[in-house]
């Protein structure tokens, strides 16, 4: 298994709150992800999770919280994603190569599971999520909830579920 599927958190996998969500009674799962993973799991993709978590490094909540949120998304969904790398810094305290738009987290996926970039897929809902992965030759999809565009985009779906018709 040499193919990958990375995916933004907020806004990919559950509704997206501007001012975090790191709470897991507010962490509501979106329509179809259940179902999306458990497609994407069935055709052989891993399933890696990227995302920016800046409310770390702001002060509004802690990585056990980021942590908690994961594992109810691995409880409600099967158990079916592989990893999880999240970038706990802002670019206003710390610069990061972790933090999209860089690859450094991809990369260290990219070299875990010695994956394959030409079967890999990344979605997500803002330009930073499309943009590491283009600049890696990852192909994209964009879920258009805040952004209705981007250069970064090769595929649009208005979910998840939606996403896993384009991926083969």
């Amino acid at each position: 298994m040499n193919k990958c599927i990375f995916l933004d958190r907020d806004g990919v996998l559950n509704e997206d709150n501007v001012n975090y969500t790191w709470k897991v009674e507010a962490f509501k799962i979106l329509p179809g992800v259940p179902e999306a993973l458990k497609n994407l799991k069935d055709k052989g993709y891993r399933l890696v999770i990227i995302t920016n978590q800046s409310g770390i490094a702001k002060g509004v909540y802690e990585h056990e919280d980021v942590l908690n949120c994961y594992n109810y998304l691995q409880q409600q969904t099967g158990n079916l994603i592989d990893e999880i790398y999240y970038c706990p810094y802002h670019h206003t305290s710390t610069e990061s190569l972790t933090c999209k738009p860089n690859t450094l987290s991809f990369e260290k996926a990219i070299a875990k599971y010695n994956l394959d970039i030409t079967k890999c897929w990344m979605v997500g809902d803002m330009h930073r999520d499309l943009e590491p992965a283009k600049k890696m030759g990852i192909k994209t999809i964009l879920i258009p909830h805040r952004i209705q565009d981007s250069e970064f985009a090769d595929l649009k779906a208005n979910s998840l579920l939606e996403a896993c018709n384009f991926i083969k």
